[in-house]
């Protein structure tokens, strides 16, 4: 985009959410002190096709064991600040406090969700992502191991793409593409067909 909306002089809010991510945007912060974020375009843009998801079996396993109540925005602000931690294997991350603001509007606005993993009252897994039309922008996932929470975020995944089935949703954009992700039958396409996939989703009426 030719615009920085979360430069200091223009704070990042929702709007500039919505008009981003219609146009195949999204903001990413240089580090969580940082103030402002970048805005990024990618091609190939990586999805998880929603009629060819595959959970595998050590992990189909994991969710018929029913170990974790899972819930629906019910935590956000935790969810996406436990999000903003560094992994055990990173120095820093990429969501500061310009996008958790921002994006808690978007969740008082209906517009994002999380999926979370509780175990013993206990928050221990999640994701969130922004839903508008008949598409899902997963944003980021955390799990808390030392909680119980194994395998907890990739559960709240599963749990997800159920529900956006369900309610015929008919695109889930990942953004990049990781191994993590590459184990659910991740794959990637160009910036046309992920333009006309975007533009048929977003003229879709769906509830989440």
């Amino acid at each position: 985009m030719s615009a920085d909306p979360g430069s200091p002089a223009n704070p990042l809010t929702a709007e500039h959410l919505i008009a981003a991510y219609c146009q195949g945007a999204f903001p990413m912060a240089e580090s969580r002190t940082a103030t402002g974020v970048q805005w990024f375009r990618p091609d190939p843009r990586a999805i998880l096709p929603l009629d060819t998801f595959h959970c595998p079996d050590s992990l189909a396993r994991v969710v018929r064991a029913d170990r974790f109540d899972i819930r629906h925005d019910t935590a956000f602000d935790r969810v996406i600040r436990a999000c903003a931690k560094p992994r055990r294997y990173e120095s820093d991350t990429w969501i500061n406090e310009d996008i958790i603001r921002a994006y808690g509007q978007l969740h008082l606005a209906g517009l994002a969700h999380t999926v979370e993993a509780w175990h013993d009252n206990q928050l221990v897994g999640g994701l969130y992502g922004v839903a508008l039309g008949a598409a899902f922008f997963g944003e980021s996932m955390f799990h808390d191991p030392d909680r119980g929470g194994t395998n907890a975020s990739k559960v709240c995944l599963v749990h997800l793409v159920d529900h956006l089935n369900a309610r015929g949703y008919t695109l889930l954009d990942v953004q990049f593409p990781n191994p993590h992700l590459a184990q659910f039958g991740l794959v990637e396409i160009r910036e046309q067909q992920y333009a006309h996939r975007l533009n048929t989703a977003l003229h879709k009426r769906v509830t989440w």
